[in-house]
């Protein structure tokens, strides 16, 4: 399915979720969720711009350009408002969405994601791209380095049917889209504005993640009016796909309490 030059998958029935995934991610990403949605809530998974089927942005990728689309997609889905789950750089469209158009957003939920990239100064920022980079200047494909990537991302204990789904989904990523939503990931920094933030928070962290860190998680819930902080034990970064149960059962009570 396609709306407003967005491809996404949905399924349920209920008030409308949507869901926001990583750099390496897609709307399988949320398969989980998806197949968990019941009849409580109409679950809807984008692929942001650039992503499978969804038409890219021409200009340099920015986040107030994808609140912009994401703005666009809500409105021809019908919803006037909407809960937004962002996962990693989807919890960053999500949290810079909630700050530019509140009025979309019924209540906002980061798993594995922060207020701001990276650290202090730019010795992180080099650090990063230089290992998400250096593979494809050495002439891996994307499916190579999703496949040496992916064990990186998730807990000790991740099953291998997990770390599977993770390097397939990342395998589908073009190499113009990932090297342009890198520029964009290392410019986000929304940490002085979260004490604007007036929806209702649900923040989402994997005990073993090294890229949202928990206690960068929890001084962010612990910055923000009305927020609510779970630790998943036992994950990494991928929280939603490798303890979907869990994740699920936080979701599902968070929006029973928060109903539209």
């Amino acid at each position: 399915m396609k709306a407003a030059g967005i491809s996404y998958l949905q399924n349920g029935t209920g008030q409308p979720v949507i869901y926001l995934h990583g750099i390496g991610g897609g709307a399988a990403s949320f398969q989980h969720q998806l197949a968990a949605a019941g009849n409580t809530c109409t679950i809807t998974a984008w692929d942001m711009p650039g992503y499978r089927e969804s038409d890219p942005i021409d200009d340099p990728i920015t986040f107030p350009a994808l609140s912009d689309r994401l703005g666009d997609f809500i409105t021809a889905l019908g919803y006037d408002r909407a809960h937004l789950v962002g996962h990693s750089i989807g919890g960053m469209v999500a949290l810079e969405h909630a700050l530019r158009r509140p009025q979309q957003v019924a209540t906002l939920t980061m798993i594995g994601s922060t207020p701001a990239f990276g650290g202090r100064d730019e010795s992180f920022k080099e650090a990063f791209l230089k290992a998400r980079l250096e593979p494809l200047k050495r002439g891996m494909s994307m499916p190579e380095m999703a496949k040496a990537a992916a064990p990186h991302l998730v807990g000790p204990n991740a099953k291998p049917a997990v770390i599977d789904e993770i390097a397939g989904i990342m395998a589908e990523v073009s190499e113009p889209t990932w090297r342009a939503i890198l520029d964009c990931l290392v410019t986000f920094n929304r940490r002085a504005d979260l004490t604007r933030v007036s929806q209702p928070c649900l923040f989402i962290a994997g005990e073993h993640d090294q890229n949202a860190p928990a206690r960068t998680m929890q001084r962010m819930a612990d910055g923000v009016d009305n927020a609510e902080y779970h630790v998943i034990r036992d994950t990494g970064h991928m929280i939603n796909q490798e303890a979907p149960k869990r994740v699920n059962a936080i979701l599902r009570s968070f929006f029973r309490r928060h109903r539209l």
